[in-house]
């Protein structure tokens, strides 16, 4: 039994309200490295336990179900890989050689890649209007950056690449199986958490060493794995059955957007007035994106 499709206007509502969470991973992982742990095994942790958190409701629910095509399970282990084991294993390997502005930067043109490629496997052609929001949200973004934007080292910039690549296929499998309603939203979130989360363990095991984190350190984990993790990940791909892959990641581009936002209102970090002037135009880039002419209400 599977779940049914949530109306537009409510999928684009559930990926916001995941942007605004995910906007605060940044902080958290922060404060998780600064509290002896290393940014493979915090991140492992992070996806491994929210497969843990997880785990009984894939049990008990009456609506999940394990796959039984091999080709699901291909699908799912492949999400699991390039998501969390390489494109955050890029990320973080990465942004040692590259500022973390350029990092950011970079990041937005995720939505480009899944536009690109979920046009050639998934058959999803974008509008031009928002093929029109795209080019603005990154014109936006340029700006939004540009103040700390620093070109950095090549073999960073070509790290975090390679995980841009892998962020675009866990977009595109991810799209393709809640669209086709492979499996159910909870398989779909878990069995990928288990495998990429369980391999960087195993991988930050030997290049970390064992982790003898501080208890703050713990407290971070366990909520980035609840809340930033289990929660937003089920919300997110609940989202992609009515969301086609290139929409749900131009939403992306707000995280930054609302960081700044937080930061400036809570923690009283200034901006520019050109970083104020690019958030306006990365929100009408998004707005645009959104854009379906007569599928408004799908």
């Amino acid at each position: 039994m599977q779940t049914s499709k949530p109306l537009r206007w409510f999928a684009i509502g559930e990926a916001l309200m995941v942007n605004v969470i995910w906007a605060s991973t940044f902080v958290l992982v922060k404060i998780g490295l600064e509290n002896a742990l290393g940014p493979l095994t915090l991140a492992g942790l992070r996806y491994f336990g929210g497969f843990v958190l997880l785990l009984p409701l894939l049990w008990q629910s009456q609506h999940a179900h394990l796959p039984r095509k091999a080709s699901i399970w291909v699908r799912l282990i492949l999400i699991g890989i390039s998501a969390y084991t390489v494109a955050n294993g890029a990320l973080f390997w990465g942004l040692q050689y590259i500022p973390a502005t350029t990092g950011s930067l970079l990041l937005n043109f995720i939505p480009v890649i899944v536009l690109l490629m979920g046009i050639v496997w998934l058959k999803e052609i974008p509008t031009l209007i928002q093929v029109s929001g795209v080019v603005v949200a990154m014109l936006g973004s340029v700006l939004f950056f540009s103040p700390g934007l620093r070109a950095g080292d090549p073999l960073g910039i070509a790290v975090v690449s390679i995980g841009l690549l892998g962020f675009g296929v866990f977009g595109i499998l991810g799209r393709e199986i809640a669209r086709d309603q492979m499996t159910d939203t909870l398989s779909l979130t878990a069995i990928p958490l288990a495998f990429g989360g369980g391999l960087l363990l195993l991988i930050a095991l030997p290049v970390e060493g064992l982790p003898q984190p501080l208890p703050l350190a713990w407290l971070v984990v366990g909520w980035l794995a609840l809340v930033n993790t289990a929660f937003a990940y089920v919300v997110y791909y609940h989202s992609l059955q009515t969301l086609t892959a290139f929409e749900a990641n131009m939403l992306t581009s707000l995280a930054p957007v609302i960081t700044a936002a937080l930061a400036f209102l809570f923690l009283g970090e200034t901006l520019e007035g050109i970083q104020f002037v690019g958030m306006a135009i990365v929100l009408i880039g998004v707005f645009l994106s959104q854009w379906r002419n007569g599928n408004g209400g799908q």
